[in-house]
């Protein structure tokens, strides 16, 4: 008779990074250096020999290579001898410390940190469970905006843009539609998503700044959102135009998607922990046929 295996249990990773030297988030063959490689390695190492299932993170999305994070949200299940082993160092409270151990590791290059490490509520998901994820792009469009130290998260415009033609192609965007036109065909994925809210700002420094939240955005949605707003606020394309594309049948090719370094993830939402199982399963109902959702 089979001993039936031990409980794992969930560890919620916060963290953030810089994705100028990452081939994005996910593992890739080949020895490309990635997000989610760095820190499998570094808790396989912190981990040990301690019995249990190779550590593999889920993450709440998928990040292009180039694309940064301040929100990002993962989590990994472990076995209790593994959990222990990544504690032992720091006693009782020891998991509160696990996102100082995992950072000290990944100090030499910098470009990753783990903020916060929590043993995850029952029902949660990094994933599935996310209300929505929001972004943000940065476009110094004037020569006086454009700052060296944050070239690296700014996307440096050639001619200045015209904030009321962004707001004018953006305005309309939101509510449940087929991105299709804004989305890289993935087979069996759906391109129907929930654009929550779309807007552009000039801040105090002068960098023009789009902000959009959606409950999930499929491969290549908000680069390509902003590449086509970017278009209008050049007078490259009529402000209804981007409207006009939702429902298409495939990927448009009248105007490029934006660059990825102007990108960063800011925040991952979810639901108080009652409700974590249950959002989890509607969006497994949703999105069943998906992968995992890439982000920008």
């Amino acid at each position: 008779m089979t001993e039936p295996s031990a409980p794992l249990v969930r560890l919620r990773l916060d963290l953030a990074y810089d994705g100028t030297r990452f081939a994005g988030w996910a593992r890739q063959a080949g020895g490309l250096r990635t997000v989610q490689g760095v820190l499998e390695e570094a808790l396989a190492i912190a981990i040990g020999r301690a019995a249990g299932p190779e550590p593999r993170l889920v993450v709440a999305g998928r990040t292009d290579a180039g694309v940064h994070a301040t929100g990002q949200v993962a989590h990994v299940d472990l076995a209790e001898a593994q959990l222990e082993a990544l504690t032992r160092r720091h006693g009782p409270g020891g998991v509160g410390r696990v996102a100082e151990r995992l950072s000290g590791m990944l100090a030499r290059e910098g470009d990753v940190v783990v903020h916060r490490a929590t043993i995850a509520p029952l029902g949660f998901d990094a994933r599935f469970s996310a209300v929505h994820r929001r972004y943000r792009y940065r476009v110094a469009d004037r020569l006086s905006t454009r700052n060296p130290l944050d070239r690296a998260r700014t996307l440096w415009h050639p001619r200045e843009l015209d904030l009321e033609l962004l707001r004018a192609a953006a305005d309309p965007m939101p509510g449940l539609h087929d991105f299709a036109a804004y989305c890289r065909p993935r087979p069996g994925a759906t391109t129907i998503r929930t654009l929550q809210s779309f807007t552009w700002e000039r801040e105090a420094d002068g960098v023009l700044v789009a902000e959009l939240r959606a409950d999930a955005f499929c491969h290549g949605m908000v680069r390509s959102l902003v590449g086509a707003s970017l278009a209008v606020g050049s007078a490259r394309l009529p402000p209804g135009r981007m409207r006009e594309l939702l429902g298409a049948d495939g990927r448009t090719g009248e105007f490029p998607a934006a660059p990825a370094h102007g990108l960063t993830l800011v925040e991952v939402a979810y639901p108080p922990d009652g409700d974590l199982a249950g959002q989890a399963e509607r969006a497994r109902a949703r999105r069943g046929s998906e992968q995992v959702p890439r982000m920008g």
